[in-house]
């Protein structure tokens, strides 16, 4: 017996499919933005809308800006943070500040429909049962109010419904003695179908009885999506040739979810959960398979990763039927006898890496895969304040590194009598649209690209990939990123949108991949917008961790909704405390709120304050994963700025333009999770008064010795002997207050 943890798996995240020779900032310099044209636009009035006109950013003149304003944001001078910073921790516990309480709702296992048996957490409940117990490695979630009348209500706070992600799973724990494996087989096919239901997404009615939340066990609102879950294809890539499947011999449908990392919401009361790391669950041998595929296949394949034998090794596991297509869809290797894939799952990975919706409200509802919104490793979707007579605007991450921004932008312009309609509504907005990549150009202006059949290069004559129409360039993200010369970013994970102002922040986690000079296909130069190369030592020893290991937040300021330009600066740049505030900690990080690695993050639409949570392997000598939270500011308050990267005797000078150093004022650390932990997915209560977090993975380090329960890494949430597991907190102030601050 043995299994496989993710440190071995070298998810794609650590790796990185991105060999393009994209051109650097110094070639893409584009006209500045003017700041009265953006704040003339929707986001002016929509932050109008949410906090008052004192809190617009003051208009200037139409003069264009050469350099971003430096003009103070006011909301600095109106949010304000109500509680003191939380020491580093490598306890085995959740730190919070005083005053503040956090208590476990949901773990690992836990049942959701009545007559399912409490989760024994030995490793031996079935992998059937999983199909109505709470999956593996909480993620992303939104919890949406539940009025008495069974509907999505927005200011609902006593009762409704929470809806989260289940990414992955740490198999040394989710079965008895980890996965069965011999000589590369999965030999228990159970343990297969344990795991495939441990993907996916839940969905728990939550109910407030006083201060406290507890989740309603029987609810008839209570589902489980999962690696089995039937899915419609929706959009431009439905009934693709690509999308054709043994499964679906029309390529209109697909089998289930995985890997489902951040998550976002629509304007209209349903879910999108976003698959990251799929590729790697596919079983796909090139050395035998390429001899039967085509040019077009493989270039495709080796851009997205499908390769080897699969992660978790799910297609076809001995003891199960080859017939039985619930594991043999996971061989992507050409076995039929076909010219266009009915008869195996030639195709299958084109069915995945896309955006979910799903309706909360219909638990017989059948999730959508909205194909219009693109194809790649997906972190999360987050969405401009809608208005009336414009369209809907979602900005996208792709989370690996050297990867891209992205932004969609629907057809149809919103109308708010949609705001009920559900799925019906996701039909309108989020299958016919326009997707853009993002360019970052080095004197601090954007552009984005259309990713259009027929222009930008994306042709049949496009000599990397011959693109056959709008289906391939949808399917085919990344290579038509690619194409267009998309800027390279350090992992782009989740995307945040401030109410207050529409202005859009983007965690990039990291990148061991950036460089000075002399970059191989697979490394990036250091350029404006990922401007630091530095070597981060870990503990005493001076262990290597080069390029940029402790990641950073930018931010930017679309001039519309539907503009092709933007404005950008760094709002944050991870570092420890004492390092030098020249060329690394950037953002003059002090003991209370140094951090590294940034990944979930989310705007509070109560507070309005943005809340920072990090995924972090390489500050863990210090501190556990954490989350802080912060007064955003906004593009422009801080300036330009010249880092002076050194490498031995290579030096590389970058100009970037840094935003105001945040403070012990505006930048606080607020939770630190238990060991071996990663602080992913957060989510409130319309009042403010819950906050909802997750607790990814404690323990996923450990290499137990399952005779002695002191080998495990952690104990928590349960304590004494117990095996670690995945669970959503919630958290709340003793005084019933909102949450982390507010209005001054």
């Amino acid at each position: 017996m043995n299994d496989l943890t993710r440190s071995e798996l070298l998810e794609p995240e650590d790796i990185g499919t991105n060999n393009s020779n994209n051109p650097s900032f110094d070639s893409l310099l584009g006209a500045r933005l003017s700041r009265r044209s953006i704040l003339k636009g929707s986001f002016g009035l929509a932050s109008t809308a949410f906090f008052g006109t004192g809190l617009v950013a003051c208009g200037g003149s139409d003069a264009v800006a050469t350099t971003p304003p430096t003009t103070a944001p006011e909301v600095v001078k109106s949010l304000k943070l109500n509680f003191n910073a939380v020491a580093k921790s490598l306890a085995d516990a959740v730190s919070l500040p005083a005053g503040y309480t956090a208590t476990v709702l949901y773990r690992l296992g836990d049942p959701i429909a009545a007559g399912v048996a409490d989760y024994k957490n030995d490793g031996s409940d079935s992998g059937a049962s999983f199909a109505q117990r709470a999956g593996d490695h909480h993620d992303g979630m939104h919890f949406f109010g539940l009025g008495a009348d069974g509907k999505y209500s927005a200011n609902s706070s006593d009762r409704g419904l929470l809806v989260m992600n289940h990414e992955a799973i740490t198999g040394s724990f989710l079965h008895a003695a980890g996965q069965t494996i011999s000589n590369g087989v999965r030999t228990v096919p159970d343990e297969v179908l344990k795991e495939m239901n441990a993907h996916g997404v839940s969905v728990i009615e939550v109910i407030r009885s006083g201060s406290s939340f507890s989740y309603k066990k029987d609810s008839s609102f209570n589902r489980r999506v999962t690696a089995l879950t039937e899915m419609a294809l929706s959009g431009p890539a439905a009934k693709s040739p690509m999308m054709v499947t043994a499964y679906s011999t029309d390529g209109s449908k697909t089998r289930g979810t995985v890997n489902n990392c951040a998550d976002g919401y629509t304007p209209w009361g349903t879910y999108v959960t976003c698959e990251e790391n799929w590729a790697g669950f596919f079983r796909r041998v090139a050395a035998s398979d390429d001899v039967s595929r085509t040019a077009r296949e493989k270039t495709s394949f080796a851009r997205y990763g499908v390769t080897g034998n699969g992660t978790h090794l799910w297609a076809t596991p001995n003891g199960a039927s080859a017939s039985d297509t619930m594991f043999s869809r996971w061989n992507a290797m050409k076995l039929g006898s076909s010219t266009d894939g009915s008869d195996d799952f030639r195709n299958a990975p084109n069915t995945f890496g896309w955006i979910v919706e799903i309706d909360p409200f219909t638990p017989a509802s059948t999730p959508k895969k909205r194909t219009a919104m693109g194809r790649f490793a997906h972190e999360n979707a987050a969405y401009l304040p809608v208005v009336a007579g414009q369209p809907v605007v979602y900005y996208m991450g792709d989370d690996s590194r050297g990867e891209y921004l992205y932004k969609y932008v629907s057809t149809a312009v919103w109308d708010p009598a949609d705001a009920s309609k559900g799925m019906a509504a996701g039909d309108k907005y989020l299958d016919d649209g326009k997707l853009y990549v993002a360019k970052f150009n080095a004197d601090g202006s954007g552009a984005w690209v259309e990713l259009k059949f027929g222009s930008n290069g994306l042709t049949a004559a496009n000599t990397t990939y011959a693109f056959a129409d709008q289906a391939d360039v949808l399917i085919n993200t990344r290579l038509a990123a690619d194409a267009v010369g998309a800027t390279r970013m350090d992992r782009p994970e989740w995307v945040a949108v401030n109410p207050a102002n529409g202005e859009a922040y983007l965690t990039l986690t990291n990148n061991s991949n950036r460089v000075l000079a002399n970059p191989t296909s697979s490394q990036q130069l250091v350029d404006p917008a990922n401007p630091r190369f530095y070597n981060d030592p870990k503990g005493t020893a001076a262990t290597a961790q080069r390029g940029n290991p402790n990641g950073h937040i930018i931010r930017w300021k679309d001039a519309s909704a539907t503009a092709t330009s933007f404005q950008w600066d760094v709002f944050l740049f991870g570092a420890r405390a004492g390092a030098n505030t020249a060329n690394i900690n950037v953002s003059n990080l002090s003991a209370d709120n140094d951090f590294s690695s940034p990944d979930g993050l989310w705007f509070s639409q109560n507070t309005g304050l943005l809340w920072i949570q990090t995924d972090d392997g390489a500050f863990t000598d210090a501190t556990n994963c954490m989350m802080l939270a912060a007064v955003a500011g906004k593009v422009g308050d801080g300036g330009k700025k010249t880092i002076n990267n050194v490498d031995g005797a290579t030096s590389k000078a970058v100009d970037t333009y840094v935003g105001a150093a945040p403070g012990d004022t505006n930048l606080r650390r607020f939770l630190v999770g238990p060991k071996e932990c990663e602080i992913t997915g957060v989510a409130e209560t319309p009042d403010g008064k819950a906050l909802f977090v997750n607790i990814q993975h404690p323990g996923e380090d450990t290499k137990p010795n399952y005779a002695n329960p002191s080998s495990y890494g952690s104990h928590w949430p349960d304590g004494g002997s117990a095996r670690p597991r995945s669970a959503t907190i919630v958290i709340t102030k003793n005084d019933g207050g909102t949450i982390g601050g507010g209005l001054a």
